[in-house]
């Protein structure tokens, strides 16, 4: 057996939430391993929603505009039941909200993420597979093989894995994987059609029978490129791939893609023939397969130095497109606190994975599973709650280890946990033109916003000084000035001028207050007034004291 050297991170899985990971990892110049079963990336296009959360993650990455490029918006989706319109659900957002719902394949998406991992020197390792691993305190031992059939033992500090609804590494944890299955099975196809559909809206066409009941079902996602969708449907009894509740994996998960029969596009076209809004004749069909949905969580996110993500956690109904966004929001979670802990950072960092992430998890799985029963319109909140909470917008983590609560109500909105908004005025004294807070925030880890002076707090040059301190250096200051304040600057300290006071608004500060934004985009503290002392405990947290 071939002996490797050591490495931070092995990461085991390169779809979207492992080279997510990975990604992040290298952009914070931690090494890492990234292997992967397959020989090649998959041509299917399973997951197919980009949420406008994951577009925020991907800004601060530095890879939003490749995603941009290749994606189409999606605007919306009409229903139908039994050939008569039901109206349409526009998805749109507060104006403040920086990106829309967007639409592409999935192997665009890794296609993406593996160009961008490339850039920090780091390759997809093809047809290499885990297949047992054991930890100790120091760190883990795991035992891959290769297309070849060699061995390799690799020694890293952390293991995540990455691999899927039949992860290699939740069953090496023991980890249980509680849920069920639906009975139904679907059929997946990617074709084109050439009808009157507005571009970026989806369809959701139903037949109820005479008891009420949905018999029939066909949804259709846009794609990039001419009248291109990805559609689902019901399976007709000859192409059932119906297998036995023991699937051949062995672990009782039947979930995604399977094999048998591929759907032709005749059996398309039936479907289109009974449900389509209007006459059409699909065609150019990519590829097609039979799949099946389960809805599972695992009992915890990990254990020790061995952690899991994405589907490899939670698997539940594509309803929504909740789950490859939930699973890269788990990478960019993770991947942090991993940077972080590599370089001796508070020792209970990396537990909080699974305080913050599992309750998220539990959420999504349930929330899909009632929609996918009941439909998104059942759910009981307002259009626009519902609308943020499908864009994976309202996500936080108020109870989290890592946050400092606030010690009483202050009557602010924004508290530590939550998500921190973007806001747009942003100037200096040398460009001539606004930026948003996001561009300021890009590429960055953590990052210390102050916002003016508050007369009972510390300053910003006393804040800024202790917040490198305290972090040895890895946390940023930006300061965010009031539209009619001096401009004055200091070392080490970017300045910019809140001129149409959004910042204020959205940040719902009157006089000074500082705020700390994690490499994820969420809130840690929010300091009012701001001062060295909480400054510390907060930071205290997450660096160790």
């Amino acid at each position: 057996m071939a002996r490797s050297e050591v490495t931070d991170v092995l990461v085991a899985g390169a779809g979207p939430v492992g080279l997510t990971l990975a990604a992040e990892l290298r952009r914070s110049g931690v090494s890492c391993r990234i292997v992967d079963r397959l020989p090649a990336r998959l041509p299917y296009a399973k997951a197919v929603g980009i949420q406008p959360r994951t577009l925020e993650l991907f800004d601060r990455m530095g890879l939003v505009r490749e995603v941009l490029d290749a994606a189409v918006a999606m605007r919306g989706q009409l229903t139908y039941v039994n050939g008569a319109e039901q109206g349409r659900v526009e998805l749109v957002l507060p104006p403040e909200v920086p990106y829309g719902f967007a639409a592409l394949p999935q192997y665009e998406t890794e296609r993406v993420l593996e160009e961008f991992l490339g850039r920090f020197g780091t390759g997809i390792e093809r047809s290499t597979e885990l297949v047992a691993f054991a930890q100790d305190p120091a760190g883990v031992t795991s035992r891959l093989t290769t297309a070849s059939g060699a061995e390799e033992e690799v020694r890293s500090r952390f293991l995540v894995g990455c691999d899927g609804a039949h992860s290699v590494v939740r069953k090496g944890l023991g980890l249980t994987f509680e849920g069920g299955a639906f009975p139904e099975e679907y059929m997946l196809a990617d074709v084109e059609v050439g009808w009157g559909v507005p571009p970026g809206y989806g369809v959701r066409s139903m037949h109820r029978g005479e008891d009420g009941a949905i018999d029939d079902l066909l949804v259709c996602i846009p794609l990039p490129g001419t009248g291109r969708y990805r559609m689902s449907m019901l399976v007709p009894p000859e192409l059932s791939a119906a297998r036995p509740s023991e699937p051949s994996a062995g672990d009782g998960v039947a979930h995604g893609l399977e094999g048998g029969t591929a759907p032709a596009l005749a059996d398309i076209q039936k479907v289109l023939d009974r449900l389509a809004p209007e006459p059409v004749t699909a065609s150019a069909l990519r590829w097609s397969s039979v799949f099946r949905i389960s809805h599972r969580l695992v009992d915890r996110y990990g254990e020790g130095r061995v952690f899991v993500a994405g589907d490899a956690a939670h698997i539940h109904p594509p309803t929504g497109a909740q789950g490859m966004n939930t699973g890269v929001q788990d990478a960019c979670n993770l991947a942090w606190k991993l940077a972080l802990a590599v370089g001796g950072a508070h020792p209970g960092l990396v537990a909080s994975y699974d305080a913050e992430r599992h309750p998220v998890g539990e959420e999504v799985v349930g929330r899909t599973v009632r929609h996918a029963a009941e439909g998104v319109q059942a759910d009981p909140t307002d259009p626009e709650t519902l609308m943020l909470r499908e864009a994976q917008l309202l996500i936080g983590y108020r109870e989290s280890p890592l946050v400092t609560p606030l010690p009483r109500p202050d009557g602010a909105t924004l508290r530590p946990g939550d998500r921190a908004p973007d806001c747009g005025g942003l100037t200096g004294d040398i460009a001539a033109y606004p930026v948003r807070l996001f561009d300021l925030l890009r590429g960055r880890a953590h990052v210390l916003l102050v916002y003016g002076h508050h007369p009972a707090g510390d300053t910003p040059a006393d804040l800024a000084a202790a917040a490198r301190e305290l972090s040895q250096g890895r946390v940023e200051t930006c300061r965010i000035l009031p539209a009619d304040a001096p401009f004055t600057v200091a070392p080490g300290v970017s300045h910019h001028h809140d001129s149409r006071g959004e910042f204020a608004r959205r940040y719902g500060v009157e006089e000074g207050a500082a705020f700390v934004v994690r490499p994820d985009g969420y809130l840690s503290a929010c300091l009012r007034p701001p001062t060295v002392a909480e400054l510390k405990e907060a930071l205290g947290r997450v660096f160790g004291p």
